[in-house]
């Protein structure tokens, strides 16, 4: 804003105007710029702190200075980051929220949220179990320095360092796990049969077979043929010498001494201290602090609403097509007929890229802001494909060589039926996972955790709400591929069921197969690798739905309170526009938005 006085006045108003500079000198204005000024300086502070804790996240946002190492997962470490963040909380809450501008009061919210949460988990002491059949500390390894850019002779060397330095961070995670299993606060047994041959993979007789040596394939041309020789010489050294003993030892243990002691039980809240750990699944996944047995009731609602729609799908195919079944018998036809299924796995790979780029096509339509950032259709690595899930998305790392990933399992081709590619892909690329987070890559005038910054209910709701919008799209070609987003939309619905389930309502394993495979058209490969999933990764399941159900209600209140000056480009631009915020947040930042559109 800017004052302007006529002519005459200006002389004559000298020192009115050098009071008026005093005042604002003092001025609340002046005073949240302080205000500012210290938030910032704890947001700068806490960004260092992250970087080095988390030394692969710093790789993969460009920061160099901790490329040679892994994570440190110790009682010296753990002790260490409690004592820290607790120091940043409390510097976060002596400052005056009220000084704050409204940006600021969101890094500041946010940071708070992050860090409580990260405390929580620490004082449950869950790094004793550091693995689910989705994620673990060996493919933190594994993929540590997949897709960075590495030109320089340095890099090499830093990454020759890292795989040195696997032993340490596997052994303090066993570590971890045998205090688990003192305190028998372990995995359930029928996940760990499920992991321990996976790990077993990675114990090769030859360096050059393991993925850790894809860097030493092909060297940057600038490299000299000695430093290339050095280089490769070095990096199968440290392989053989420390990342595959490291495997072979993980593998022992898992296969010996933890599955000794893996529980029988399935049930989060049959562990030691289960309740408060199930409790704060929900919170950390959701965002949202929801009773199990409301959840539960919940995913009853929506399976019994979703499978009302399949069935009036199912008696359309009935008067349309040559098909005469029920349910049960249509789902069994689309499990089992071949014209649904590809015959290699670049066919499916093919299948799903062309879909892709169909849906790339109608994007402009529904967003105004769009990522600079392209993805690929990658398959899931061989190594762990026999146990991974459907797809996933793996995002890129800032100045990598490579662009986001949509991972496909080309693993049992005939438990990846086509006609689910279409709600796959929205899902796991654009302008789900893929469109949302290389937007956050790319937010402007942010902190940088925000720009990193992941949130299961957030991302995964926005991820299963686009599978719906691409009816909108007009991306559906035929019933089957509506069929497949309904049974889709079902085992999302079905995981509110199966995860309060398992986790609080004493299910079993069938029973929660059984469901899954009942209610939805999943592959069984793809149903019993989804509820051991749920099994060992209590309440992560729960953020899909339930984010997805806060953002329709986002949507419902925007159209409702707009009206014909509701513009949807302008919604999703809106709902994207902060990167990753709890769902409370979220719902406060839409509020605003419909305030500024009116």
């Amino acid at each position: 804003m800017c004052f302007f006085l006529p002519h005459v006045m200006r002389h004559s108003h000298r020192l009115v105007l050098s009071a008026l500079f005093i005042l604002l000198a003092v001025s609340p204005y002046s005073q949240a710029e302080t205000t500012g000024a210290q938030l910032q300086k704890v947001i700068d502070d806490h960004w260092e702190y992250y970087l080095r804790e988390n030394p692969t996240d710093a790789s993969r946002m460009a920061d160099k200075r901790y490329n040679d190492r892994l994570p440190g997962v110790s009682e010296k470490d753990r002790a260490r980051r409690l004592a820290a963040e607790k120091a940043f909380v409390l510097r976060l809450q002596e400052i005056d929220r009220n000084s704050l501008t409204p940006d600021e009061r969101v890094n500041r919210d946010l940071l708070l949220w992050v860090l409580n949460n990260s405390i929580e988990s620490n004082e449950l002491y869950l790094d004793r179990i550091p693995v689910n059949t989705f994620y673990s500390f060996w493919n933190t390894a594994l993929s540590a320095s997949r897709g960075l850019n590495m030109p320089q002779v340095s890099d090499y060397q830093d990454y020759i360092k890292r795989l040195e330095d696997i032993g340490r961070y596997f052994d303090e995670n066993i570590a971890n796990m045998r205090a688990g299993i003192d305190d028998g606060f372990v995995l359930p047994k029928i996940v760990v049969e499920g992991i321990a041959p996976t790990v077993r993979a990675q114990v090769h007789d030859d360096a050059e077979k393991s993925s850790l040596y894809e860097p030493f394939e092909k060297f940057p041309e600038s490299f000299s043929s000695a430093e290339k020789q050095e280089i490769e010489t070095a990096g199968k050294k440290a392989i053989q010498e420390h990342a595959i003993p490291a495997f072979d030892r993980v593998a022992s243990f898992l296969e010996g001494e933890y599955m000794q002691a893996a529980s029988d039980s399935l049930a989060a809240e049959d562990l030691p201290g289960g309740g408060d750990y199930y409790r704060h699944a929900i919170r950390t996944y959701m965002t949202m602090d929801m009773d199990p047995a409301e959840i539960h009731k919940t995913g009853l609602a929506e399976v019994k609403r979703i499978r009302s729609e399949m069935n009036a799908l199912v008696k359309k195919v009935n008067e349309e097509t040559d098909f005469n079944g029920d349910f049960e018998a249509f789902t069994k036809f689309l499990r089992t007929d071949p014209r649904f299924y590809a015959k290699t796995p670049r066919e499916l790979l093919k299948e799903a890229s062309y879909i892709a780029k169909r849906i790339d096509y109608r994007l402009p339509e529904f967003f105004g802001t769009l990522p600079r950032l392209p993805y690929g259709v990658v398959p899931v690595p061989d190594e762990i494909a026999p146990n991974y899930t459907t797809a996933s998305y793996n995002p890129a790392a800032i100045g990598g060589n490579r662009g986001g990933a949509y991972w496909l399992n080309t693993h049992a081709l005939d438990q990846r039926p086509m006609y689910e590619l279409v709600a796959l892909t929205l899902h796991e690329a654009a302008p789900g996972h893929h469109l949302q987070g290389a937007l956050s890559l790319e937010l402007e005038n942010v902190p940088k955790f925000r720009r990193n910054l992941y949130l299961s209910a957030y991302g995964e709701g926005w991820a299963l709400y686009t599978e719906r919008l691409g009816v909108e799209m007009g991306v559906y070609e035929d019933d089957y591929q509506q069929f497949g987003r309904l049974s889709y939309e079902m085992w999302r619905a079905a995981r509110l069921v199966i995860d309060t389930g398992i986790h609080s309502q004493g299910w079993t394993r069938q029973q929660a197969l059984d469901y899954l495979s009942d209610n939805t058209s999943l592959s069984e490969a793809n149903v019993r690798a989804e509820v051991d999933r749920y099994i060992s990764w209590p309440g992560q399941a729960l953020s899909y739905k339930m984010g997805e159900i806060k953002i329709r209600a986002l949507r419902a209140k925007a159209e409702q309170a707009l009206g014909n000056q509701f513009d949807l480009r302008a919604f999703h631009d809106a709902v994207l526009a902060n990167g990753a915020l709890p769902m409370d947040m979220l719902e406060v930042q839409m509020d605003e938005f419909i305030a500024a559109s009116k």
